[in-house]
């Protein structure tokens, strides 16, 4: 009878550089990260159909990466529906969260969550002229960008967009951060 060896455990076996998942995320929970909510417009398939879907995903990772032109970057999940979407439609949002609207960061962020029209439904937002995807009420900001350039990296997607607006409603409050794996607020003093 022939012998078998049992199957390593992928998450106590550290990467060949030496440092395991687990220590991975420990240790960059422990840099503080502002928090965003991605939007984006599907297009209707086809001329006759419904007008299309709006999606939307919380991110914390999500960075300036240049003046002139204004571009950010935005890390999405190979193969989420945010990735797949961005890889069809070059045109999309982002809104910069208080720390009063931690209830929105939270519903696009669960998983098995319900569909995206229904998280939608009871958040005020406008619809961006230039993106045609939903801008989120009382936020700090909220940009409209084009993706400029797709870049694989491990299990992510960093996506390049340049910023084509920005919009800078009066909003109350500090920022929604996210820190050790919790959404929390700058203290004031």
């Amino acid at each position: 009878m022939p012998q078998t060896t049992p199957a390593p455990q992928a998450e106590a076996i550290p990467h060949p550089e030496g440092v395991s998942n687990d220590e991975f995320r420990a240790a960059l929970s422990r840099l503080a990260a502002g928090v965003v909510l991605v939007t984006a417009h599907e297009p209707a398939l086809s001329p006759g159909s419904p007008r299309g879907e709006d999606a939307g995903m919380t991110a914390t990772a999500f960075m300036s990466v240049s003046l002139d032109p204004p571009l950010v970057l935005l890390s999405v999940r190979n193969g989420s529906r945010m990735d797949d979407l961005l890889a069809e439609q070059p045109l999309w949002a982002a809104s910069l969260l208080t720390e009063s609207q931690r209830h929105i960061a939270g519903r696009f962020s669960m998983k098995g969550r319900i569909s995206d029209r229904l998280l939608f439904e009871d958040i005020p937002y406008r619809r961006g002229e230039l993106s045609g995807a939903p801008l989120v009420g009382g936020a700090l900001a909220a940009l409209e960008c084009r993706t400029e350039q797709r870049v694989e990296a491990g299990d992510h997607t960093l996506v390049i967009g340049r910023v084509l607006a920005a919009d800078l409603p009066s909003a109350e409050g500090g920022p929604l951060t996210y820190f050790k794996g919790r959404y929390r607020h700058l203290s004031q003093g």
